[in-house]
């Protein structure tokens, strides 16, 4: 298996990015090679300083950085020696079999959709978020901010995405799929949720056990919680926001430690045909390094081509 990581993307390229590569090498099993996309004399320069197997590791030349602030849509086209560029022309080749990065979401998202394209029968991909539970275990999030405006039916498929999602990641038999709303009655919420929980009733793809509200988020009550991207992207930031805020307070709590982003990595781009992985801007080498290990046990898993034939 040869996972891909652009090593120019993120707040603390290229350093992060080389010493989670590092780290990554040291973890996962030593069939497991890397290809670094990146410019080749700065990446060849830093690694000499590591002890790392260099059996392991392919430098690919793409020193051009998309931004932060380069248009997503016109990114790629833009500068086709880039670092996220060129590794989307890998994996669209299967020359890796996983490309990941902390760089531009949204050049990473329509990378994803336009050089590898959509799953037939997805309407829109989506990213998620793992969300620690007061139980021990872990809920899946999803949307956290790709689609910000949604359709009862794109809701519906992220609760098939998220059931595939957790049965094939987090070795869950039959998760508990339950749509975010403001009430727990049928009746209750929005025209849009409404809809969805109708939908998501009539399912027989997947074990809906009805709506959820914001309290009961971090209950463990559901495997996979479903909403959309904008309610999504506001429960993440809050939960980041409670986090730092507690560890700005100098407050200790074992739960609580367990929202450190570093802990999870990246989230992959679930309804494209191949593996993509997508990390956070400010992600440190520990965070790089998880996301690498995610990679690869996404890959492992086949999530993919299991959500392919879900939906064919």
């Amino acid at each position: 298996m040869k996972i891909g990581i652009d090593i120019l993307g993120g707040d603390f390229a290229p350093s992060a990015n080389i010493l989670g590569v590092v780290q990554a090498c040291e973890s996962l099993p030593k069939g497991v090679t890397f290809a670094l996309f990146g410019d080749m004399h700065q990446i060849k320069e830093a690694l000499q300083n590591h002890n790392v197997d260099f059996n392991r590791i392919e430098i690919i030349h793409a020193p051009d950085i998309i931004t932060m602030h380069d248009h997503p849509t016109r990114a790629i086209p833009n500068k086709p020696n880039s670092s996220i560029a060129v590794g989307f022309e890998y994996l669209s080749q299967k020359k890796i079999d996983t490309f990941a990065s902390t760089g531009n979401t949204g050049a990473m998202l329509v990378g994803a959709i336009y050089k590898i394209n959509t799953i037939p029968g997805i309407i829109r991909p989506c990213i998620t978020s793992v969300i620690p539970n007061i139980l021990g275990g872990t809920s899946l999030l999803l949307d956290v901010g790709s689609n910000a405006d949604c359709k009862a039916d794109v809701l519906y498929q992220f609760g098939v995405l998220g059931s595939i999602y957790s049965k094939n990641i987090f070795g869950l038999e039959n998760p508990k799929v339950a749509l975010l709303n403001i009430g727990e009655e049928e009746s209750k919420g929005n025209l849009l949720t409404i809809a969805t929980h109708k939908l998501l009733k009539e399912s027989d793809e997947i074990n809906f056990i009805g709506n959820i509200e914001g309290r009961d988020i971090f209950t463990g009550v559901a495997d996979v919680i479903v909403c959309d991207g904008f309610t999504g992207n506001v429960v993440l930031k809050e939960a980041e926001g409670i986090y730092t805020l507690m560890k700005k307070r100098g407050i200790k709590d074992e739960y609580f430690d367990r929202f450190n982003y570093e802990n999870y990595g990246g989230t992959p781009v679930l309804g494209v045909k191949g593996n993509v992985i997508i990390g956070h801007g400010i992600s440190n080498e520990k965070a790089v390094k998880n996301m690498l290990i995610h990679s690869y046990e996404i890959a492992k898993s086949e999530l993919s081509s299991k959500i392919n034939q879900a939906f064919n």
